[in-house]
Formats: C-alpha cells, structure tokens, sequence
C-alpha cells in the first residue's frame, strides 16, 4: 500500500477536491491524464488484488501522502475531525460548559463555565461525575475520549448526570441542557505594576478581538499605560485575526503583511487608524512555540519600530493556509501562498530537507546550543531587511527578538523530573484542592489574597512528596513509611531517597512555584497560574519587565538619522506595492 501512494501527485488532491485552476491546455491535459492513471490504478486493485482492500482508507492515506510531500503545514481531516479541529479557532463547542480531569478512574470538574449550562444548575468545581444518563462512569477506566462523548452534544440536547459531592451524604442529579460553550484565547490579564499590564494570548481565533478588546478596558480601567503582551507558545490561527489585532497597535495606513503565491497575487493589509491601544509602550513575548499568526504580529511590531520583542527567536512557519472542503465533508487545509513582514521578510524556515527534520527543528536549536545563547543561527546578507527607522532584522527563519532571554535548565533534577513526568504534581493538587476546597476559600476568598499570602510551608511539601512515595517518583529507604515522610523531610543526612536532598535544594524554587501556580489554577483559574509562575520562575516575563519599566530601551525605536532616507524603503521593502486595504476591527 505504501508502494500505491507513492505514485500519487498533487493532480489527485485537485480532482478530489473538485477545484479548477486556470492553466494552459497542456497543463490541464497532463493533469487530466495523470487523473485517470489514478483511477485505473484504484479498479486494478479492486479488480485483481489477491486480498481485501479498504478503497476509502487507500485514497485517504494517498491523500495524506501528497499533502506530507508539499510542506509541513498543508493537511488533511477526515469528516468526522472537522468540526472538533475547528472548535479551537472558532471559539466554541457545544456541550455542558466544563474542565474536567480523570483522577482514578473518577472525572472530577476542575472549572465551571461562568454562565454556561453547568453552572446554571449548579455544578461546582470538586464534583465527581459519577454517572451519565443512568450509566455508571466511575472506575471503568476512563478515557479523554470517552468523557467528551459522553458529555459533549448538539445545542439544546439534554444531558442527565450524578454528582458525588464531599459536603453531601447522597449522590445529586441534574439534568443539563448543552449550550454553545466558549473557549477562551487570552488565559490571563492582570497589572504586573501600577501602570504595565499583561495578557497572554493562546490562539488567534474567531473570539479572540473581543476578548482582548474586553481585557484591556479592564486594565485601563485599572490604571494600565503600557501593555506585555505573552505570545509565548501560541500557536497562531486565523490571518485577519492577526491583522485585527496589529490594527489595534498602529497608527493610520501602516503595513501589517502581505500575502503572496503562485496563484495568490500580491495582497497586502494596512492598518485604519482605529485600534484601541494606538500610544503607551508596548513589548511582546515570544519563544521558540510562538508561530504563525503569532509570528505576523510580532513581525509588524518590530518592523514598524511600535514596540519591543523579548525572549527567543519564533517558530518560524511563514505559510497561509486555505480550507477546502472535498465532496464526502472532509477537509484539506492547503497551503496556497507565504506571507511577509512589512519590511519584506518571508520568516518561513527551510523543509526542503523533510518534515522530520522540519519537526524535530527545537532539538537541533537545544543541541546547537541557540537556546542558551550561543550565537549559531546565521543569517545570509539576501535575507537583510530594514525596520521603518532603519534597524537591522532578517528572514527565513523565525522572528529574532530585540533582547534574547536563554532557557533555564538550570533548576532541572532528576528529582523534578521524575515528578512532572509522572504526574504527581497535577494529581496532588487537584487532590489537596479537593480536600480543602472550603477552608482555603475561607482564608483566601479572592485571587489577589491567594496570590499575596499562599505560602508553600515544611508540612504541605511533605505531604506532597509522601504522594510521590506512593506514586513510586521518590524510593524510600527501608523501613520508613510513606505518611512519616513528612517528618524526614529537611533532615535527610544520606543518599537513600535518590540523592533527594541534592536534588531538591537544586529544583526548590520550580518545585515550590508550580505547586502553588497548580493549586491557584485548581482554586481559581488559569490566569493565577500565569501570575504565579511569572512572578516567580519566568525569566522571558522578568526581562519584559524590565524592558518596559526602562524609557532608554525604546530609544532605538526612533529614527536613527531623521535626515537621512528612510532605509526601511529599500527594494526589498514590502511597502513599496502600497495599496489602502482598510481592514475591520471589532
């Protein structure tokens, strides 16, 4: 079968897909005949293969095989994916308005919606989901899958569900009628200082403008002048998202991107002058899972001078890609031309060497040593470009930021690892939330209390290393018991728990951060997790800090020489094509 697909060309995902292009009559007779070869192939099988052949999974994987051999990023999604992998970008799902985990085989409600169904009949964060419609969910080796098949559903449906509360003595019913639920892009939006917020972006989706519009009125109405905007591991989405969203950063008919393809003509996209956070400084995060859409932004800002980038160089996927529908419901989302930074940079890095070597591209980053600050990525003199005011940047590979932040590796052990890897970290605290749920609200009634005063003391350390014992993640010596662990904990003179002591003076500081960002998340959101760990353990955040709270920073945002020509203008510069596209903002 894999001999089939070999054969197969570009000119069947066109027949499939039913899409005309214009080409010269050869062309299209080439096509046609390579078409037919295709089928004559398919009736060869079904006619004279010796064994049973599923026909639809043939064209299927030979369609997978086409898209793999273009690039990276063109795909394709069976009928029965298509809606669930569009739920991301859309903004929405239907079902009971829930986060949920599966802890021993029971699903218990991490987050209740705000206003969405379960809420509305009275689910609470620390119900266990016992049974749906009358059949018994609990220990029967729960999946992910199985969950959202169960409780996911048309809007309007009705979904009924028995709730295991630890304040009650009886299991609760409830009957839930399924409604659009919202998924949100922007996790987190609170004032780092008096006068500098920060929000952090997931995705680039349909809700996305609405979202951001709505945090930064919170924010000002707080006091915010200047904004750090996280794009840190976003992994970008719709295009005019994008370009929305630069919109709202930039002064009147001001290049965005633009666009271009073998049959996508130059289309560029300026901005109207209407954005909403048009003055007051502005730096952007981003890492090495900062791509895509994320990447457009991040491009304008900088080669705009608007504002300034801080932490490591992006992904560096400078593609567009086009759905196309096919005939049976599935999909193929096709790559159909680049896109460039307004200084004329197409930030695409290469994959003509494969999409394994295109994926395993951050090993090759960690390896070379680029992420800790060695100097390895080079860039040629035909991908130098120039910001508007003259800066230096350059293309094809990513977007580099102003002021580079390394990984940190250096609070890693063993110990830690061994504890992320096996989930003790999550399970405790979803556990210890659990079980504290209401003594903890009573101490701590808003996220700001938790935040100031929510300490990670000797005893709860200990309890949450006891839970490694029994997870297998720490070995103890013979004889001590998992619960008096607690007890050793800080006088532990020898190596018998895996050098624990050594490696736990070395991930103190991570071990304890995550454990309190992970319980506020389970307690409240996952904003506090966010202002936990940047407030503790993000070295990208701390330095945009700094950045913003320095006015000396921004001084190379202005024109080096306002005497002298505009270098940014040079032929390689994307505004020499101007065209008022004005686009809508929300």
């Amino acid at each position: 079968m894999k001999k089939v697909t070999r054969v197969l060309s570009l000119t069947i995902l066109v027949s499939l897909c039913n899409v005309s292009f214009a080409q010269p009559g050869l062309e299209q007779r080439r096509n046609g005949q390579q078409t037919e070869k295709f089928t004559e192939l398919l009736n060869l099988i079904s006619n004279y293969y010796t064994d049973t052949v599923n026909n639809e999974k043939l064209v299927e994987d030979a369609i997978g095989k086409v898209l793999e051999d273009l690039d990276p990023h063109s795909s394709y999604v069976p009928a029965k994916d298509v809606k669930r992998s569009e739920e991301g970008l859309v903004g929405n799902f239907e079902g009971i308005g829930i986060t949920f985990q599966i802890l021993k085989d029971t699903l218990m409600v991490l987050e209740v919606i705000p206003s969405g169904p379960s809420e509305k009949v009275g689910l609470m964060a620390g119900d266990k989901i016992v049974a749906v419609n009358d059949t018994s969910i609990a220990g029967v080796k729960l999946t992910n899958e199985m969950v959202v098949k169960k409780l996911r559903g048309p809007k309007g449906t009705k979904v009924h569900v028995s709730i295991m509360r630890r304040s009650e003595r009886n299991l609760i019913e409830f009957t839930i009628t399924r409604d659009k639920i919202p998924i949100f892009s922007i996790t987190a939006s609170y004032m780092s200082t008096p006068t500098v917020g920060y929000v952090r972006l997931e995705r680039f989706s349909a809700t996305t403008m609405t979202e951001f519009v709505q945090a930064v009125e919170k924010l000002r109405g707080q006091g915010m002048k200047d904004l750090i905007l996280d794009l840190g591991g976003n992994v970008g989405g719709y295009l005019y998202t994008a370009v929305d969203m630069c919109n709202q950063f930039l002064g009147d008919n001001q290049l965005i991107v633009y666009t271009q393809g073998l049959h996508a003509p130059y289309y560029p996209y300026f901005s109207n002058n209407r954005g909403m956070f048009k003055d007051g400084k502005i730096v952007v995060m981003i890492d090495e899972g900062s791509a895509s859409a994320a990447e457009i932004l991040s491009g304008c800002i900088q080669d705009n001078d608007r504002g300034l980038l801080v932490g490591r160089r992006t992904f560096g996927k400078g593609l567009v890609q086009k759905p196309f529908t096919l005939l049976d419901g599935s999909q193929v989302k096709l790559t159909t031309a680049h896109y460039f930074t307004p200084s004329g940079r197409c930030i695409q890095k290469p994959y003509g060497t494969g999409n394994k070597d295109y994926r395993e591209d951050y090993k090759d980053r960690l390896e070379s040593g680029e992420l800790f600050g060695k100097d390895t990525f080079h860039f040629s003199d035909s991908l130098h470009f120039h910001t508007k005011n003259g800066r230096d940047v350059y293309g094809g590979g990513g977007v580099k930021p102003d002021f580079f932040v390394a990984i940190d590796t250096s609070q890693n052990s063993p110990l830690f690892n061994t504890l992320i890897r096996k989930g003790v970290e999550n399970k405790f605290c979803l556990e210890y939330v659990d079980r504290n749920r209401t003594r903890l609200y009573n101490i701590y009634p808003s996220a700001d209390s938790f935040f100031n005063y929510f300490e990670i003391d000797t005893l709860l350390l200990g309890e949450y290393f006891a839970a490694a014992v029994v997870d297998s993640a720490i070995k103890l010596k013979d004889g001590m018991r998992p619960t008096d662990f607690w007890q050793y904990f800080g006088a532990v003179k020898n190596d018998t728990l895996m050098n624990f002591e050594k490696d736990f003076a070395k991930s103190d500081k991570v071990i304890k951060a995550r454990l309190k960002a992970t319980i506020g998340r389970n307690l409240f959101d996952a904003g506090m997790f966010y202002r936990v760990i940047n407030s503790t353990i993000n070295d990208i955040y701390a330095k945009a800090l700094e950045v913003i709270s320095s006015p000396a920073k921004f001084e190379v945002l202005k024109p080096k020489d306002e005497t002298k020509p505009d270098k940014g203008k040079d032929k390689k510069d994307g505004r020499k094509k101007k065209i008022k596209i004005v686009t809508n903002t929300k």
